[in-house]
């Protein structure tokens, strides 16, 4: 009927995506404490910590790729529920073994479950929102969602469970794990792949989330050929543009519990509120983000510039930013310095998913998570790098009778400010007007 009004199913779907991107966060933020509990219980160094944590991002960038195609092929549903559940059974496991070599297979594991989330909701978003709006829900549930569940992470298993419930960290790990598996469970029940396959969805909404879609290129094929991408010139800039992103974000994932804990000798609660205040920064810079690419979109009419222009600035700004940390003496102005530089670093993460879903159409796993590979690759290169550059500016001191290994963080922020610039320049060369699935299509036709 003409008069039907729209079902809102897509709301329930924009919910449990936001929640799953809230818990993947959520969890592996969590290494911001486990990795200083390592080094006092077992004598780890700070570069046996950071290789520790890049031994998740091994599986995780290995998998991307071959969950992207997966859930290309055969819909988000049941393979992103069941990581979800995988995931969070893995996370308290790295409280239970005690040796180098069991902590690393854990790591493994858990970056393995990890790796398919991201690609798969690239595809939910694509298939559940209009076009009009999809960078704006891309911004709520990978930014919004996602930084602020990595910035809840410290704050609910620090602060609260440990710090206020009096549990250990191993325990917290347990809370945490045990009610992501029970969200995984709820995600298999309500959570379908598109709106065409969900009976809860009337034609007004299919009609509502179809509007202005670009139209399959006909004839492409099922699976992204691979030639077809290797001839792209806008994806070497963007591998490279995410590589050294995610590279220089590994600082506030792994680092920051250390930084403000020891470095700025905070307590253990007020250190939990400061590693949030970062991730603060990115989910309200995310947010911001997605709104200003569809606005530029509609202003403009050139979404290849506005993309550009947003991803550009925001990293640029960033690397900026920066220097204003490294001459802050006091940890809390230097946290709300972060804040700003996570604000405007994190802005352009919309950026990434919606030119994503431009290049890729049909393919945007696939495309999603090539990209995501080569930020994981920079999360593998980064931590043992950052590790060893704070071994290298680290003092011993005496701290209440007993010694205490204190790291001067500056050169590493140095580093960070320079991978940042190289990440915006990148943008100026990604042009997401140019579809894969249209080449795809057309080497069909040849």
């Amino acid at each position: 009927m003409e008069d039907e009004k729209p079902t809102n199913v897509r709301w329930t779907v924009l919910a449990l995506a936001c929640f799953t991107s809230w818990f993947l966060y959520l969890h592996r933020y969590t290494w911001n404490f486990i990795g200083p509990a390592l080094e006092t219980e077992y004598g780890f160094n700070k570069a046996e910590t950071g290789s520790l944590a890049a031994f998740f991002n091994i599986t995780y960038g290995i998998g991307q790729v071959p969950s992207g195609i997966l859930s290309d092929f055969m819909g988000p549903h049941f393979f992103l529920g069941l990581i979800i559940i995988v995931w969070s059974l893995v996370l308290p496991c790295q409280g239970w073994v005690t040796s180098f070599p069991g902590l690393a297979t854990t790591r493994l594991a858990f970056g393995a479950a990890q790796a398919g989330a991201y690609p798969s909701l690239a595809n939910v978003s694509q298939a559940w929102f209009p076009l009009s709006s999809r960078t704006i829900m891309q911004s709520i549930i990978a930014t919004l969602f996602g930084r602020g569940g990595g910035a809840m992470s410290s704050i609910i298993l620090a602060s609260v469970l440990m710090d206020w419930c009096g549990l250990t960290w191993r325990a917290g790990l347990l809370v945490m794990g045990g009610v992501g598996a029970l969200f995984g469970i709820a995600f298999l029940i309500l959570f379908r792949n598109s709106p065409h396959h969900d009976p809860r969805v009337n034609d007004a909404e299919r009609a509502l989330i179809d509007e202005g879609r670009l139209p399959s290129a006909a004839g492409a094929p099922r699976v992204l050929p691979w030639h077809v991408v290797l001839k792209n010139r806008s994806m070497y800039f963007f591998v490279i543009q995410q590589f050294t992103s995610a590279g220089a974000d590994m600082v506030f994932g792994l680092f920051m519990g250390d930084y403000f804990l020891n470095t700025k000798g905070f307590s253990l609660g007020k250190t939990g509120l400061l590693v949030s205040l970062p991730l603060w920064g990115g989910a309200i810079g995310g947010l911001f983000g997605g709104f200003l690419n569809d606005l530029l979109i509609r202003l403009t009419g050139s979404r290849r510039w506005s993309r550009s222009t947003v991803g550009f600035l925001g990293k640029f700004v960033a690397c900026m930013l920066m220097f204003v940390v490294i001459s802050r003496e006091s940890g809390v102005a230097a946290a709300w310095a972060l804040f700003a530089v996570k604000f405007f670093s994190d802005w352009s993460q919309p950026t990434v998913w919606g030119a994503c879903t431009d290049l890729g159409g049909r393919y945007s796993a696939t495309v999603f998570s090539i990209i995501n590979t080569s930020g994981t690759v920079g999360g593998v290169v980064a931590p043992a790098i950052f590790g060893a550059i704070l071994d290298f500016n680290s003092v011993v001191t005496m701290v209440e009778g007993k010694e205490k290994v204190i790291a001067n963080y500056d050169a590493l922020f140095y580093l960070v400010a320079a991978i940042y610039l190289v990440s915006a320049a990148c943008w100026l060369f990604i042009n997401c007007t140019d579809s894969l699935e249209r080449h795809g299509a057309d080497v069909t036709e040849t």
